[in-house]
């Protein structure tokens, strides 16, 4: 069965994160509940594309896009979902336009996404 997140080509775990940005599991917990990074279950774990993270940060756009999202009725998940989903609008996935710095068009669609 296909998903949106099929074209994600590597995922991270909690515990591989904290390693890498040198965090408790705790603070990385804490990246998720403030919307700064999201997580995908996945066979039970909670994973996280490696490309929310640039330069060892997480992908400065991601917040606010997903709060935009949620205050337009998504959930964090479905929100997750919106952003490894081709758009129409845009002809592309609005992650690939949040890694391309262009933040302000993905979050005027998300807008318009009221639910």
């Amino acid at each position: 069965m296909s998903t949106p997140f099929d074209s994600v080509t590597q995922w991270l775990t909690i515990p591989d994160i904290a390693e890498q940005l040198n965090l408790s599991i705790g603070k990385v917990h804490r990246l998720v509940e403030e919307h700064q990074i999201f997580t995908v279950r996945i066979d039970g774990v909670q994973k996280v594309p490696a490309e929310l993270f640039v330069n060892g940060e997480p992908l400065p756009s991601i917040r606010g896009t997903i709060l935009v999202l949620i205050d337009s009725g998504f959930t964090p998940e479905s929100a997750a979902q919106w952003l490894y989903t081709v758009e129409e609008s845009i002809g592309r996935r609005p992650i690939e336009s949040l890694l391309d710095g262009r933040k302000s068009e993905v979050r005027r669609i998300a807008q318009s996404l009221a639910l």
